[in-house]
């Protein structure tokens, strides 16, 4: 098969762990004919400096798929209240530092200063919210919207399907999105959950994997 996409994660993708860029992975995704797709935990404004950065079309999946941008911008606001509960909960227990409050709209974002294992266990009593660790922040979000449900929407936005993609990330808020895709890819760094559902593993990390992963679907025609 031939892939018409690919979406890739941000944070420990295309950047090493303190965030950097790497341009290894720049080098390599500008290199493709197809469009590529941003996606991130991140807020909308970052993922455009991101988009603006690494050069590709400005097409966006942000807040873990809360928003996407496709020449219009769409975002479901529907489940904040739940995860503002949630919230306001687990911050009797723990001091909490919230992470873009001002641009975050869809979801919460927490510093990672606290333990993220009970917080989880707490939020027992709020079934439809789900407290996500990426490594770099502390997602409280809406079970009913991750990058898995951002893609199919993206993908629909750009014509396509969500299974004419190739993704490539590293974290645990990337599960849904390799699932959802074509050609899942985790690069040498990812955690073991998304190793697990990747077509791919690849020995390079950051960067590295996702120049590796382009270089062999490239040789092999998969994608252009």
């Amino acid at each position: 098969m031939e892939y018409k996409a690919v979406v890739v994660d941000v944070d420990g993708t295309i950047t090493y762990g303190d965030r950097s860029l790497d341009f290894r992975a720049v080098e390599a995704l500008r290199s493709l004919k197809v469009p590529v797709v941003i996606a991130t935990g991140n807020v909308l404004c970052f993922a455009r400096a991101a988009s603006k950065l690494v050069g590709t079309g400005g097409i966006l999946i942000a807040e873990n798929g809360g928003i996407v941008e496709c020449g219009m911008v769409e975002s479901d606001t529907s489940h904040k209240k739940e995860c503002e509960e949630a919230f306001g909960f687990l911050e009797k227990h723990f001091a909490l530092e919230r992470l873009d409050p001002e641009n975050r709209i869809t979801e919460i974002g927490l510093r990672r200063n606290f333990d993220v294992e009970r917080a989880r266990d707490l939020l027992k009593e709020f079934p439809e919210v789900e407290i996500v660790d990426t490594g770099f922040a502390v997602h409280i979000k809406s079970k009913r919207i991750n990058k898995g449900t951002g893609l199919k929407r993206i993908a629909e936005m750009m014509g396509l399907d969500a299974r004419d993609f190739v993704a490539i990330g590293d974290s645990p808020n990337d599960i849904e999105m390799l699932q959802a895709s074509g050609f899942g890819v985790a690069v040498g760094n990812a955690h073991p959950e998304l190793k697990r559902v990747a077509r791919m593993v690849t020995r390079g990390e950051y960067g590295a994997g996702v120049a590796e992963a382009v270089g062999e679907l490239k040789e092999k025609g998969a994608i252009r």
